[in-house]
């Protein structure tokens, strides 16, 4: 997550956390409660636990600059640009399948969510998250496998009947980039339903 443009927090209004699109779904869900020191200091990434973390940091890098190439070039040959931006969607995609069978999500990580731009509302077998906690959460969003990360703020709890809490957490700290992963993705599952209706 360092080295990326960030968006910064949004307002914390109820009028302004409405505006997001919401959908239901499962997806796979990653969470690392953040200490106070963690929180202060941008550089840490609490999922670094793999040495290709520097090839992933390079590959988005290249990424950024092959986008800037890209509109430059399409003023001059279409073809060629659709050609390229086709090769580099298929090695985006060739990434990520790599990345996710290198580090594959057990059962219980998968979980069904509420997911928005804005924020996430997601089930914890115990009590054991409360409002204002600090998170860190990475997703994995089928069926195109990307993995946005953001920090979040848990905003509230609700203790449900079998001694299960369903967290309210708004994102508060999130790459436009990853931003942009989750409003296709929301897009993108709203298509389907329609599609299946």
């Amino acid at each position: 997550m360092p080295g990326q443009r960030k968006t910064p927090p949004r307002g914390d209004s109820h009028l302004e956390r409405r505006e997001f699109f919401r959908i239901e779904d499962r997806i796979g869900l990653e969470i690392r409660r953040l200490h106070q020191a963690d929180t202060h200091n941008p550089v840490v990434d609490p999922f670094s636990d793999s040495p290709a973390d520097a090839l992933r940091a390079e590959l988005r890098r290249l990424d950024q600059d092959i986008r800037g190439h890209l509109a430059s070039l399409a003023e001059r040959d279409r073809l060629l640009t659709g050609l390229i931006k086709s090769l580099n969607s298929k090695v985006d995609a060739l990434a990520r399948i790599i990345a996710f069978e290198q580090n594959p999500l057990q059962p219980e990580d998968w979980q069904d969510v509420t997911l928005s731009e804005g924020g996430i509302t997601f089930t914890s077998p115990t009590a054991s998250f409360k409002p204002g906690d600090r998170l860190a959460i990475r997703m994995t969003l089928p069926p195109e496998l990307y993995q946005p990360q953001a920090m979040a703020e848990v905003h509230d709890t609700n203790t449900g009947a079998q001694g299960t809490t369903r967290v309210h957490a708004l994102f508060s700290d999130l790459d436009d980039g990853d931003r942009q992963q989750i409003a296709r993705h929301v897009m993108r599952w709203q298509i389907r339903q329609r599609q299946k209706d």
